[in-house]
C-alpha cells in the first residue's frame, strides 16, 4: 500500500504517525505538512510591502515545517516502509486531498480532536473535510494507539461488506488481528416514519434477514485469513456501535463512508460522523 501520513505539530500529530507501526509494510509512506500562509490583510498596504511580509512569514513557516517534518520522521516507528518528505502551500484539506490523488495514495493517515499550529480544531475543519471528499481509505487517530489486536467492523449493507472485503483483502495490518462483523437492526420507532411500525412477523424477517447478511460477510472476510466473528443488535446506529464500543473495548473501528457526492467523490453519512465526532477510539474510514 502506499501511505499519506499528514502532519500538522498538533499531539495527535505524533499519534498519527506512531500509529504507523501497526500498519502493514507500505510501498511507500509520504510525510505531508502544509503550509497555510496568511495573506497580508491591510487593504492600504503597497503591493510590494504586502509580498514581502508574504515571504518573510512562508519563510518562517517552511523553516518550521522543515524541523517539524525532520521530528516525524525521527519518530516513526520501524520498518514502516521507504519515507519520502513533502511540503506544499495551501489549506491544509486541499494539499492532502491533491497529494493523496497526484501519489494515488491507498490510505490517509491524520490526527483529529487536536490543536495544530494556529489553534484550529483539526477535526472540525481538516479531518472532517478530508473524510468527506477523500478517495481512499483514512484512518482518524485521536490519542495513543498502543495495540491492534482487535476491531469492530460495522457495515450497514452490501456496498459496506464489499468495499470492507477490498480493503481487508489488501492486508493493511501489521499483525493478524481478530474482527467483529457488526449491523444494526434500527427498530427504535423513532427512526421510522410517523405512524409506521413494523409488526412482529416483519421484524422477525428482518432479524433473520440482517442475520444471514452478517453471516455471509463473516464467511467472506474468514476467506481473507481473518479471525472473525458476527454480531446484530437493535436501536439507533451511532448510539449501538458506540455502545457495542464501549462493551468490547476494540483497538480500532472501521466502518464505510456511506454514500456518494459524484462519480469519485464520498459523502460522509451521519452514522459514520456521529461516532467519529464522539468515539474515544481511532476510526478507519473505508470506501
Amino acid at each position: 500500500m502506499r501511505t499519506l501520513l499528514a502532519v500538522d505539530g498538533s499531539d495527535q500529530s505524533y499519534e498519527a504517525a506512531r500509529a504507523l507501526g501497526h500498519l502493514a509494510h507500505a510501498e511507500q509512506v509520504i510525510v505531508l505538512h502544509a503550509l497555510d500562509v496568511p495573506q497580508p490583510a491591510y487593504p492600504m498596504m503597497m503591493p510590494e510591502v504586502a509580498r514581502d511580509i508574504y515571504a518573510t512569514v512562508e519563510r518562517g513557516m517552511r523553516e518550521d515545517g522543515e524541523r517539524l517534518l525532520a521530528r516525524v520522521k525521527s519518530i516513526l516507528p520501524p520498518n514502516v516502509g521507504p519515507v519520502a518528505t513533502r511540503m506544499e502551500v495551501g489549506t491544509p484539506a486541499d494539499a492532502i486531498l491533491t497529494v493523496a490523488e497526484q501519489e494515488r495514495t491507498d490510505l490517509i493517515v491524520l490526527g483529529a480532536r487536536g490543536l495544530g499550529p494556529i489553534g484550529e480544531m483539526v477535526f472540525g475543519s481538516v479531518s472532517h473535510r478530508v473524510l468527506t471528499h477523500g478517495h481512499c481509505p483514512t484512518l482518524v487517530v485521536n490519542g495513543p494507539m498502543r495495540a491492534l489486536r482487535q476491531a469492530l467492523l460495522s457495515i450497514q449493507g452490501p456496498d459496506d461488506a464489499a468495499a470492507a472485503t477490498r480493503f481487508l483483502a489488501k492486508k493493511p495490518f501489521r499483525e493478524s488481528i481478530e474482527l467483529t462483523v457488526l449491523t444494526v437492526i434500527p427498530f427504535a420507532q423513532s427512526l421510522w416514519p410517523a405512524g409506521v411500525s413494523p409488526s412482529e412477523a416483519q421484524q422477525k424477517q428482518i432479524i433473520e434477514s440482517a442475520q444471514r447478511f452478517v453471516d455471509n460477510a463473516v464467511v467472506t472476510i474468514a476467506n481473507l485469513g481473518y479471525r472473525v466473528s458476527g454480531a446484530t443488535t437493535l436501536g439507533a446506529p451511532s448510539a449501538a456501535i458506540l455502545g457495542w464500543a464501549k462493551e468490547t473495548k476494540p483497538d480500532l473501528l472501521l466502518m464505510g463512508s456511506r454514500g456518494r457526492k459524484a462519480a469519485t467523490r464520498f459523502l460522509l453519512g451521519s452514522v459514520s460522523h456521529a461516532v467519529l465526532h464522539k468515539t474515544a477510539w481511532p476510526v478507519l474510514i473505508f470506501r
